[in-house]
């Protein structure tokens, strides 16, 4: 019985210490209300790049010759809203070439690269007065293709769309879910493509001075956030999940330990 005593006393030990800590889960553990001020740096847009896919809408009074400056709108299988004889259509975009460049109708080769949605429609818009085109255009710019990646312990990893000009790592794991309780809140990592090269950036969801003061707080296109995952999922990724480090191996030493003294004892 003493011995039985003492298995129970282990294996609650090494089931309260494979839980984490309040101090691993909770986030902005630094931040206090109506004291806590934090300047956002970097918030900056998102910038076109190369093999970027734009939608560019030209309006004006009059449709007739607007007509001519916006692409047509195509059949597609999924994603779009249904045309009046039930097929599915969608917007042609303008993909970004190598040099930076799309091919707009009448006004020609356009470069784009390195600007905003802002920035572009501006351009678009100037040169369509400038050269008399239309006296009163509005030119709208979205992106058609943009996407960040949400790996690891989260509850809906994938690829994401970007859909406005300012999406936060805060947002991305809002879409994804949030992290499950085996995910390492404090060094959750965020790879990124700047001029060719690939950045590791770290950020710790346990302290709200690291994350709004990240340069990866506002993502850009083709980010990849990582969860990584703590040491207790780590240790259930053994064969059946099942060390001396893991709970139920415990209780199943308790289990066997029960069964043979009962065994005993008749």
């Amino acid at each position: 019985m003493k011995s039985l005593k003492i298995l129970f006393a282990l294996s609650t030990f090494f089931l309260l210490w494979s839980c984490k800590s309040p101090e691993q889960i909770s986030y902005f553990q630094d931040l206090r209300a109506g004291v806590s001020e934090n300047e956002i740096i970097n918030p900056r847009d998102i910038k076109v790049r190369v093999e970027d896919k734009l939608s560019i809408i030209v309006s004006s009074r009059d449709p007739q010759l607007t007509s001519m400056f916006n692409l047509p709108v195509i059949s597609q299988s999924v994603g779009n809203q249904s045309s009046a004889t039930g097929q599915p259509r969608g917007l042609s975009g303008y993909t970004v070439r190598k040099d930076g460049t799309i091919d707009f109708p009448i006004l020609g080769s356009l470069k784009v690269l390195g600007m905003t949605r802002e920035e572009i429609a501006s351009m678009i818009k100037k040169e369509l007065v400038s050269r008399n085109q239309l006296k009163d255009p509005v030119v709208t710019v979205e992106f058609m293709n943009l996407t960040f990646s949400v790996l690891g312990e989260v509850t809906k990893p994938g690829r994401y769309s970007i859909e406005k000009d300012k999406v936060t790592i805060l947002d991305a794991i809002s879409e994804a879910g949030d992290l499950t309780i085996f995910g390492k809140r404090e060094n959750i990592m965020v790879l990124r493509n700047e001029n060719g090269t690939q950045r590791v950036y770290d950020v710790n969801l346990c302290s709200g001075n690291d994350i709004y003061n990240s340069p990866v707080y506002y993502l850009q296109q083709d980010d990849v956030i990582y969860i990584e995952p703590n040491k207790v999922r780590a240790r259930q990724s053994t064969v059946n999940g099942n060390t001396v480090f893991t709970p139920s191996f415990w209780l199943s030493v308790l289990s066997l330990a029960t069964t043979i003294t009962v065994l005993i004892v008749k």
